[in-house]
């Protein structure tokens, strides 16, 4: 009888081990399911947020009618990049009418036809103001954000929103009232449970972070800062430092590193009345590399490891010839590349500052940067891509227009790009071969 009881405990010990193991497979595949494509461009610049991606099978060359697998028009104005997810491309608009504010709206395309599948009007003409702007701007310049089943999408002064994939709008803020000069352009990012982006306005410039689930404000810290114009457009980046996270801020004058927790400063540089700000930092080798804005403006790479005011202390090397006011910079493994808005495009020692190369292109620049596939991808302000080799020694792969204006950034997935157009969207990818 003892024998009997042993083996039917055995028997039934088999049996829950494999419905345990039945059951973590399932799980398994949910998880993997619902888990983030790694492939997925998140956020300006990219689920990195330096212009960094994994694609493969990029086209290297195209045009108006070559390579292009789907081109869209896009109703009304907004220089926000695409973001791009689990097979949907998102971006922000907006529509005016001549009288009022702009209706500010997010849309989803699906990404491999291009249908429009949703069109969501986020902030009414009613409650939203318009503030003359530069006519390089818009008042849907930030670009949104993508997390599991939300889309974070931003308009400066005029609000913040998040929304499901679906186009319902969870939580809308619209509060947080500031006066802009020249519009707004600084994206948010995700920290943890927070949405943080810059409120650099003409006056009382300020960093702010929501929470993500409710869209109150967590915490909001002044900008402090001796320039004499205190307006910019930059988006913050999420860096590490021996364990430590940093969220790093340029505005008008200097830039921070933050504690996510409460904002409170950890370090910071400051460089005079540099103001109008733009690009957005870029981190590796052990340090951050910025730009000072206007008037004339200098790259910076500041070791990251200070407490305080660390100017005189910190600043490993600058570079003035060839540094961004618009783009953002690049750096890819040890060089660091930068195109400023008049098309000189550089590549410096990343560690040292020694400069490889300059070279300069056709056309002015607005757009930031990608590398993707081994190659760099650069965009002009008339929509013309150049694509080059990285490298110490300059090399152009190929240089291709699609003959329309262009402000923003790329995106990519495998095989394929994202330009958006004062007027369209495409999807830019290699025909298959016959």
């Amino acid at each position: 009888m003892t024998k009997q009881i042993q083996s039917t405990i055995v028997r039934n010990m088999k049996r829950l081990n494999r419905l345990a193991a039945t059951a973590a497979t399932v799980a398994m595949a949910f998880v993997a399911q619902a888990a983030p494509n790694q492939g997925d461009w998140t956020e300006f610049r990219g689920s990195t947020g330096q212009g960094l991606s994994t694609a493969k099978n990029l086209p290297i060359e195209w045009s108006a009618a070559k390579n292009v697998a789907w081109k869209q028009a896009i109703p009304g104005l907004g220089w926000s990049s695409p973001v791009v997810r689990r097979g949907r491309v998102f971006l922000t608009t907006a529509e005016t009418d001549g009288e009022g504010g702009p209706s500010l709206r997010a849309l989803c395309l699906d990404a491999a036809t291009g249908l429009v599948m949703w069109n969501t009007e986020v902030f009414k003409s009613t409650e939203t103001q318009a503030k003359p702007m530069n006519g390089k701007n818009s008042h849907a310049s930030p670009t949104p954000v993508l997390e599991d089943s939300r889309l974070y999408v931003h308009f400066g002064h005029n609000g913040t929103a998040c929304l499901d994939l679906d186009g319902k709008i969870v939580w809308r803020m619209n509060s947080l009232r500031y006066p802009p000069t020249h519009g707004n352009g600084g994206s948010p990012i995700l920290v943890g449970d927070k949405l943080v982006y810059c409120a650099d306005a003409a006056s009382d410039p300020s960093i702010v972070a929501l929470d993500k689930a409710t869209g109150k404000v967590r915490w909001k810290v002044k900008r402090e800062t001796q320039a004499k114009n205190k307006f910019s457009f930059s988006t913050p980046l999420l860096i590490t430092v021996k364990g430590q996270p940093q969220i790093i801020c340029p505005g008008s004058g200097v830039v921070s590193a933050l504690d996510p927790k409460d904002g409170h400063e950890i370090w910071r540089v400051c460089y005079g009345n540099g103001y109008s700000v733009v690009p957005r930092p870029v981190f590796g080798q052990g340090l951050v590399f910025i730009s000072t804005g206007f008037n004339r403006a200098d790259i910076l790479a500041i070791r990251p490891d200070g407490r305080g005011d660390v100017t005189d202390t910190h600043v490993a090397w600058r570079a003035t010839k060839g540094a961004p006011l618009t783009p953002s910079m690049l750096l890819v493994d040890q060089e660091l590349y930068a195109v400023s808005d008049d098309g000189l495009v550089s590549c410096f020692d990343a560690k040292t500052g020694k400069v490889h190369w300059q070279e300069r292109l056709r056309g002015k620049y607005s757009a930031s940067p990608l590398a993707a596939g081994g190659r760099i991808y650069l965009q002009d302000e008339s929509g013309t891509g150049t694509v080059l080799k990285p490298g110490k020694t300059f090399t152009t792969l190929a240089t291709n227009s699609l003959a329309e204006r262009s402000l923003a950034s790329y995106a990519v997935v495998d095989g394929a790009l994202f330009i958006r157009t004062a007027e369209n969207l495409y999807r830019i990818a290699t025909a298959p071969s016959q």
